[in-house]
Parts: C-alpha cells; structure tokens; sequence
C-alpha cells in the first residue's frame, strides 16, 4: 500500500521531526531532541484536535464570553475561580527539572501549527468557520493553570448528605453514598448545616462542559447571568442526574501468564464526547520511547509503556476538597470570623471579554480556604480544594513517571502527583508488579470532610498525608494487582487519624475482576481484552436471586438469563430497565418516606437528592443487610417492592420495544452516541449498540430518565504485553481525529462499541509496516 507524504515547515523547529501516522491514526512521533519532540507532540495535538484544545483553554481561562458571547459569561466567571493563582516559580518546580520546558516546546508547537493555519499552510477545522471564531495562542503557563477539567471529590455529595441529614438520617442518606467504613454518629455533630438551595452551582458551572443551544449563544447581555446552572447532562442551562466514574486497571504477574511476561491493562473512564477526551501518541528521542494515551491539552501520556515499563491508573477514591462555611463581618462584607477574630475575604476584579459588548467586569471573591462560590444571609461558601495548589495540574506528574524504567523511579516520580487522587499500576519487564496509590490527600484532624464544615478555623487542612505512607502493594502473592475504584485501603488503615475518603465504588466491578484473573492460569492478552469488555453483572444475579418464586413472565425470563448485560439480550433490557428505572426509584423513595413525619413533597424532594443512589446500599438493603428503611423493613415490604417494580419494568420493555421478548435487545436502547457539540447533521457518530452497564467491568453509563445513550464509560482502553510490545492493543473512541472528514473522525467507533481493540504498535520495524501517512516537520 502506498504511504502519502508530506513535509510543512514550522518556525521553532530545531531539526526536522518525522510524524507517521499508522492506519488507526495513532501518530509516531520521532525527533532528534526532547525540546522538538514536545514542539512536535503540540503541532500535532493542533493536527488532530485544534477545536477540542482551543474550546478547552478558553474554557479553562475563562475567554468563552469573547467568541461566544453574554451566554458565556457567567462560565468564564466561574472557570477563573478556580485557576491557578499561585507562584509559578513553585508551580513548574513541581513537575520536575524539565517540565517548564516541556510545556514551553509543547505550546510553541500549538503556536506554530496555528501560524500555518493562518498562511493557508494548514487547514482550518471546520467549526471555527461555523462559528465565525479563530484559535488562539498559547503561553505555556496556560497547559498548567487550568484545573477545571480534573477529577476531584466530594464538595458535590457534601451538599446533598447535609440536605439529606437535616431532612432525614444518616441510614436514609447511606441509599445516596454508602461510607466504608462507617463514620460514627458524632461526626455529623460538627458540621454547618445544609446549605442553601443552589449554593454550589457556582462549581458545577466551572466543571461543566462547552455547549451551544441556540438560545445560549444568542443570549442579550442583559440575560448572562441567567447561563449559571447546570442540567443533569452537565449543559449550561438558563434556569441542573449525576452519571458513575468508573475506570479499571490490573497488571497479571508473569507466572500467571501463558508467555512468562507480565500483562497489563487499563481503561480509564469519563464522559463520553467527540471528539473523545483521550489521544494515543507514540513519542521517541533520546532517552525516550514511551507510547500510550494522555488528553491533547498536554505532552506526555499518563497511561502506556516505555519499553522497560508499563503504567495504568484509576481513580482512587481519596476525599481532596472541601465546602467551608464562613460567617461574614456584618459591619465589613470583607471580612470573615477566624479563630476567635477576623480574616480578609480578597475581593478581584477581572475584566471579561464579551463578544459584541465591552468588556464586562466581574468580582471573584476568596477566603483563606478557597474561592467564595455563593454569598447570602450573613454568610459566605467556600471550596477548599487541591486543585488550587501548586502541582495540581491533572496528570503532569506523568512527565517524570513515563520515563521512570524501574519501581524506585516510578514510585518516587508519584510522589509528585497531586490530582486526581489515583490507583497506579506498574509492571515492568524485571517482572515487577505493583499497585500504589498517589495523589495529595488533605490531612484532616477530628473531622473527616462529609459535610459543609464551619469556616472560622476550627477545621482546616493541616498539610496532606506523606506519600511514603499511601498504600503500596508489589508482587503480591496471588499473582495479580487490581482496581476499579473500591474501597482498596489495607484492612489496617487509621481512618480516624487518617481519614482518605468514604465514598468508594460498590458496583461489583473489582469484585468480579478479581474473581477473573484469580482463576486464571496462562493468562494472555486475549484474556485481557474480553475481560475489558466482560459484560457479566455480579449486581444482576444477587437481585434475580431475591425474587420470589413466580410463574409471571418477568420473573421467568430473568430467573433463567445467564446474568450478562449483552447488546443483543431481551433479559438484558428487563432488568436494566428494571434496576435504573424503576426498582432504585422505589427504595429511593421508600426511604425517603421512611420518615412519618416528612409531608409527601418534602419526602418526594428527598428521594430526588438521594439520586442517583448507591448501587451497593440499594441492594444490601433489598437483602435485609443493615437496618432498610421504610417500606423496605420487613422481608414481605422488600418482596413487594422487588415484585412490582419487575412488573413495571416488563410493560415498560413492552411499550418500548414489543410484545414477544424474544424481539427485544438491550442495545437497541442502550446505544454508544458521539454528538457533536454544534449539534452539525453528519457530524455526530453512531448510534451503535453497546452491552454493559453501569455494573459490569464494560461499565457503560447512562440515562435512566432519559434515552439511555451511553454517557459515561471507557474510550480509551490498554492491554500491554510487557517486554512483547507489539502484541499490544488499544482503542480510542470514537476515533483519533477531531476533524470532522476526517478518515479517522469516527473509524473506531464500530470497534470500540463490540469491545474490541486494535494494534498498538511499537518496534520501527512494526511502525513502518503500519504506516499509511508520513508528515516531516522541518524548521521554518
């Protein structure tokens, strides 16, 4: 086959750099230097996804406004919030040596690549013409500064449980988020009490994606302070269900294996978006060669292998930020009660770019705890969060960790790792396997972070734990290193003088992924990959379990399905249906009505705040495990509620999809669907159907109240054979390319959504066979 070339000259460019694009579109990238490497690594981000990096930075920035106008203005107001405002000096000592150089040849490339838009050498994305916008340059300060995208808990559920205490209890709030381990009754003695309505939407904004309803962007001046709430898709809307993170990763030790090399693999999971949030790169120069999968915004990778090591991560479920409630001065609004006196609320003001107005001014406020995101009735609400402290950039501690070639190095470039809090895991050609956590965790002393704390000093974080005294696991001794976001601290961990985090992922996922690999003996990379799209609900047999004997057809049909949320099974769509749509409902709102004394709408806006719910806490207490509330008390109020939620669900399957079962196909419903945010006909991709579920090891989220379209899950998934590279595999959904067009827009799509995977390829030899486009960057 014929591989097309081309050379395009860049200025900044000290010798020429060789991009080949193999026929999935993953590029290899091959220079001479580390500085034209990373210049290389941001032209080619520019390449591919130019409109993705440059909505994420003006987003990040706050400069949404000036493009698109008072719609935005609200969303810019809240991103610059949370910006990093700190010393720079500290913030690049941060990532090592070299990572301000990194970063300064990562954004000259962007830059560079942006010039030859604008000479006609290079082709501008389609949506800049659509929306009459141009990109923007970067400073390198820009790839660290921005903090918005990244991951961190639980400022959100400390909202709701302090809604959920003052209208009911801690057993009724346990339906939303179970605590592992139990907290004791005198903790929720310290809190400030439940917050007002919408106090934390000010956060909600700032993390909320980029949309563009047609009213949003035609929004007068006089109405952008209406654009400050978000809907349960995570949209800015004018006048806000929460969807499961979920991530697996496990490394098999060689005498598990069927070729004596360790095996590793990785799916991270997000939202899902187009283009996708994860890229592929392969980056080469002297003293490096590390292939995998980062986000486009950044150099380097966060997950893959460099040829001695390979490294994965999930979240790690740690508790980095927390809601401060401070009582204001009532003879000065600047001033706050501290310790017995006052302190200084700092008051910015920042001038916003708006499109077709003047520059609007805004008023970003700060307490010593954090950024004010809600002031009213004499008091202030703050968020103390990681993400404001220098280092916290998402993922740049990989700059040092991808190049580390053996355990020692990696775990000492992880204790450089501030957010997200992270379960890493190692495997390394010596034969080496580990897994360690890594992140900075607040110390908290006689309080543990759940609820809104009073901000008067009492409660504050007195530094983070030592990142010698995370938890490491190596070689563990039956042969395998795992996690899917569970509660995996060591069975002796001091929670009281060490609180890590509460809320962790009850869903079954490591469970049955321990269960895999535990039996297991010859374990291959095939092995791996099916257990990446391994569709088997432990959740789905321990609920058919409790159903009653009957002769209905509901309970027939489940009683004899294999368990497996499969695309093509009717079975599969009762019980999703079931479970998401009507049975968690129905214990949500026994709880919820737990309470005699709750009047039937305040029990109704309670049940609305334990949603999503705790899938774990549901069905424990459908198993009578703990003290169940309400109508769930009794074996014969949990039979009912089992039985008449099932036949709810079967005549919701009816009316959705026909009479005869047979016909019916969870992955009619339950489809993978890429829209476009400008919502452009033929830009989208799919729908496609999907099996899993948000229990299955495929954990593939989604809207019960909605059209189950999947919104959550992994696009990018790893299996690397460590030491034989280029038997690894890989997919990115739902394709490398953002440019709609495009021959690798939308080209993984098909093979992402049956859970399988393409070759992630390494050797020269391997690379140039796969090769189906050479770009040469050469100075300019």
């Amino acid at each position: 086959m014929s591989v097309a070339a081309e050379t395009l000259a860049l200025r900044g460019l000290d010798a020429p750099v060789t991009l080949r694009i193999d026929r999935w579109g993953i590029p290899h990238i091959r220079a001479g230097s580390l500085h034209d490497l990373f210049f290389a690594q941001g032209a080619n981000a520019a390449r591919d996804r130019l409109w993705q990096i440059d909505l994420w930075r003006k987003r990040g920035l706050g400069l949404l406004a000036a493009d698109f106008g008072p719609g935005y203005l609200m969303q810019d107001r809240a991103a610059r919030l949370f910006l990093y405002r700190g010393d720079m000096d500290a913030e690049w000592a941060a990532y090592g040596p070299d990572g301000r150089a990194i970063c300064t040849a990562f954004a000259a490339g962007i830059n560079a690549w942006i010039d030859a838009v604008e000479d006609g050498r290079a082709p501008l994305p389609p949506e800049f013409a659509r929306m009459d916008t141009r990109p923007a340059r970067w400073a390198p300060e820009d790839v660290v500064r921005i903090r918005t995208h990244c991951l961190v808990r639980n400022a959100l559920s400390e909202e709701a449980r302090a809604a959920v205490l003052a209208a009911a209890g801690p057993e009724v709030d346990g339906l939303r988020a179970r605590l592992d381990p139990p907290v004791p009754a005198a903790e929720w003695d310290l809190g400030a009490g439940p917050l007002p309505d919408g106090a934390l939407d000010v956060l909600r904004l700032a993390t909320a994606p980029v949309s563009f309803a047609p009213e949003r962007l035609a929004a007068p001046l006089c109405e952008a302070h209406r654009w400050s709430r978000v809907d349960a898709d995570k949209a800015v809307v004018a006048h806000p269900q929460a969807f499961p993170d979920g991530s697996n990763n496990w490394a098999v030790a060689c005498q598990r294996t069927a070729t004596g090399r360790p095996v590793m693999a990785s799916d991270p999971h997000r939202a899902h978006s187009l283009p996708g949030l994860r890229y592929l790169v392969h980056l080469t120069a002297p003293g490096i060669d590390v292939i995998g999968a980062g986000e486009p915004s950044s150099p380097g990778v966060m997950a893959g292998h460099n040829g001695t090591g390979a490294f994965s991560l999930t979240i790690f479920c740690a508790d980095q930020e927390d809601v401060f409630v401070h009582d204001i001065d009532p003879e000065d609004p600047d001033r706050h009660a501290w310790k017995g006196g006052r302190a200084p609320i700092e008051t910015v003001e920042e001038a916003i770019p708006v499109r077709g107005h003047p520059d609007q001014t805004v008023r970003l406020r700060f307490t010593r705890q954090g950024p004010v995101v809600h002031e009213g009735a004499g008091r202030a609400i703050a968020i103390r969060t990681v993400l404001t402290e220098a280092g916290a950039a998402p993922y740049m501690a990989a700059l040092q960790g991808m190049r580390a070639r053996d355990l020692a190095g990696f775990r000492a470039a992880m204790a450089g790792w501030v957010a997200p809090t992270v379960s890493q895991v190692w495997a390394d050609t010596g034969g080496t396997i580990a897994w360690m956590a890594a992140g900075r965790v607040p110390q908290r002393h006689g309080w543990r972070g759940l609820v809104p704390m009073p901000g008067d000093g009492r409660f504050d974080w007195d530094g983070a734990i030592p990142p010698g005294d995370l938890p490491l696991r190596v070689n563990p001794p039956e042969g395998f290193v795992h996690s899917a976001n569970e509660m995996n601290l060591p069975a002796d961990w001091p929670h009281d003088r060490a609180p890590v985090g509460y809320e962790w992922h009850g869903d079954g996922r490591a469970t049955r992924i321990a269960d895999v690999l535990g039996a297991a003996q010859g374990h291959t990379l095939a092995d791996s990959a099916a257990l990446q799209g391994d569709v088997a609900s432990g959740v789905a047999a321990r609920l058919v379990a409790l159903l009653p004997d009957a002769d209905d057809p509901a309970t027939a049909l489940l009683k004899g399905w294999d368990g497996r949320i499969a695309a093509d099974s009717g079975a599969a769509l009762l019980f999703e249906l079931w479970l998401s749509a009507h049975l968690k409902p129905a214990v949500l709102r026994a709880g919820a009505d737990g309470d005699p004394a709750l009047a039937a709408p305040l029990a109704a806006r309670l049940a609305a705040r334990l949603a999503p719910g705790d899938i774990a806490a549901i069905v424990a207490a459908l198993e009578g495990d703990g003290p169940p509330p309400g109508a769930l008390a009794s074996p014969g109020g949990r039979r009912r509620v089992l039985t008449r939620t099932l036949a709810a669900a079967w005549d919701d399957a009816v009316a959705r999809q026909g009479p005869d079962p047979d016909a019916w196909a969870w992955g009619r419903l339950h489809v993978g669907h890429f829209p476009h945010p400008l919502g452009v006909a033929g830009w989208d991709v799919g729908p496609l159907p999907t099996g899993g579920g948000a229990t299955t090891v495929m954990m593939a989220a989604y809207e019960a109240r909605g059209d189950f379209r999947v919104r959550n899950g992994a696009s990018v998934r790893l299996v690397i054979d460590v030491g034989g590279w280029d038997n690894s595999l890989c997919i990115n959904a739902p394709g490398q390319s953002g440019v709609p067009g495009s021959a690798h827009y939308a080209d993984l799509a098909p093979i992402w959504a049956a859970g399988g995977h393409v070759p992630l390829l390494y050797s020269v030899a391997a690379v140039e066979a796969a090769t189906r486009s050479v770009l040469t960057l050469v100075p300019g």
